[in-house]
């Protein structure tokens, strides 16, 4: 097990709600679990009035997000925590000096021995990222001399690929790469890890992961929800900025990377840039119009229950053009996937919350059971990151009686099996990797600039190309009308259910 070094970690913007709703609950997990270091206390530095006391009792004491955890524990341990918990009040605006700031630094430092290692994690708009790397390298709390600093961001990391550059720019002249850590909560799910594992540690999949042997892959991201509150922010994003560039984009590039020199980060994190800069960029209009869809839900009905359109929604422009629903069809080029075609959705209101990859393989090349509705049926196996997170493999057998008839059965695996293990959340994994500095699980400068210059074609497209087409979906089914003719002669989309092994089939296990 790595060390974790005595630190503090600084949140920024800590009056906020991910704090008290991820942040605190992530590192009280990690004090239970005895991962913290001896020497360890937190920070919050926000614009809100409010004393240690206060600032402990919204996070910690009074916290609807701690409250299960904390119930049944004795309340000198809870109080040992909330003891490490301490909160600086910046004034009116993050722009300012933060000389008052250092001095708390300084007095906690030595009060608690955290040998001058800090983590700054950034939990504010984007906009002020590079006014508090600045604020931060003005007041000397930069500096490497006496301790190593580390930044945390939180997404969207940028809005285009020029916002993007922009940003690292601004932040790489106070802090150098190696020290930036861009969070995306994806990579903390035990699940999407699990993908590098799957593939270089099982004879059984390493040799069959290329074009030889997969026809096509799909990956579903579903959302049963709308944009609830976030209407004023989700109209100026949309499904592709909000889900496909970040959180799909890393899965694509853990399925599409070549097999790093180790698991060292660098060389996993050089693997997935090499992923992300393989994907074809569609640039010309044909290509854009016949590979991807974009959508809006509209009103309707679920259970008995009145849904209201997306530009019904609080904050949304009435006559928004931003949408829901995006499902992009792309090759990769390279060796390894030359000619496979991968096909990507995310959507708001759909039937059910799910995410989930999709590895087809093709049929074998000389087919004996051809009249058995076999060739239907291919090979699948199935990567579910959410619910119910598991890996589904399907494959053939024969129907008990006379005959060749040939049905899918299921094997199946559930992390839920696993009931002496604990699975950590996500930022509770994220932060700990921060803390002890592997950077395995977060995007590099280079990393999300690849992954724009994939995107800022087909926004530009959905933006400014001729005949670009809105459709319209009713809230609580699987998107547009003609979002199967997407996957053209390959079939149609897996609509997966809240299960893993959700389908009809027969299957005799015993």
């Amino acid at each position: 097990m790595k060390k974790t070094e005595n630190q503090m970690l600084v949140i920024f913007g800590a009056s906020g709600d991910l704090t008290a709703r991820k942040l605190i609950p992530a590192i009280f997990n990690l004090y239970v679990a005895r991962q913290l270091p001896e020497n360890f206390v937190v920070l919050g530095a926000s614009r809100s009035d409010l004393s240690d006391e206060q600032f402990r009792n919204r996070v910690v004491y009074e916290s609807p997000y701690l409250k299960e955890k904390i119930e049944d524990l004795k309340e000198n341990y809870i109080q040992g925590f909330a003891d490490r918990i301490f909160y600086e009040d910046l004034g009116g605006t993050y722009d300012t000096e933060y000389t008052g700031l250092r001095k708390r630094v300084e007095a906690l430092k030595e009060e608690f021995d955290t040998s001058g290692n800090i983590i700054y994690y950034l939990s504010t708009p984007p906009t002020l990222y590079e006014t508090i790397a600045q604020n931060l390298a003005d007041a000397g709390l930069n500096t490497q001399n006496n301790g190593w600093k580390r930044l945390i961001v939180e997404k969207p990391f940028g809005y285009s690929l020029e916002t993007a550059r922009n940003l690292n720019n601004g932040l790489h002249q106070y802090f150098d790469e190696p020290q930036i850590y861009r969070i995306d909560h994806y990579l903390g799910k035990e699940t999407v890890q699990n993908l590098l594992v799957t593939r270089f540690s099982n004879s059984i999949f390493e040799p069959l992961w290329n074009r030889n042997y997969i026809r096509h892959v799909e990956i579903t991201n579903a959302e049963s929800v709308g944009v609830e509150k976030r209407g004023g922010y989700y109209d100026k994003s949309g499904a592709l900025r909000d889900m496909f560039q970040n959180h799909l984009l890393q899965i694509v590039s853990l399925i599409v990377m070549e097999p790093p020199i180790g698991d060292q980060p660098e060389e996993i994190r050089n693997e997935k840039v090499k992923a992300l800069k393989s994907l074809r960029i569609m640039e010309d209009e044909e290509t854009l119009w016949n590979h991807t869809i974009r959508a809006q839900y509209v009103a309707s009905e679920i259970n008995g229950q009145k849904v209201k359109g997306y530009r019904e929604e609080d904050g949304v422009d009435p006559n928004s053009t931003t949408e829901t629903y995006a499902a992009i069809k792309f090759y990769v080029d390279n060796w390894r996937w030359h000619g496979v075609p991968f096909y990507v959705r995310t959507a708001k209101r759909m039937p059910t919350k799910v995410t989930e990859v999709v590895i087809h393989f093709k049929t074998p090349h000389h087919q004996i059971f051809k009249d058995s509705g076999v060739n239907s049926k291919d090979n699948k196996l199935v990567i579910r990151i959410q619910p119910d997170e598991g890996i589904l493999m399907k494959f053939g057998v024969k129907v008990p009686g006379q005959g060749f008839k040939v049905e899918r059965a299921n094997l199946d695996f559930y992390y839920s099996s696993l009931a002496q293990t604990y699975v950590m959340e996500a930022y509770e994994r994220l932060l700990l990797d921060a803390m002890q500095g592997d950077a395995t699980l977060y995007a590099r400068a280079d990393e999300v600039e690849a992954a724009w210059e994939f995107v800022d074609p087909i926004l530009d497209y959905w933006k400014n190309g001729k005949d670009v087409r809105m459709y319209g979906y009713a809230a609580g089914v699987w998107g547009p009308e003609n979002a199967d003719e997407l996957i053209d002669d390959l079939g149609y989309w897996r609509n997966p259910g809240q299960d893993l092994a959700d389908d009809p089939g027969y299957c005799v296990i015993c």
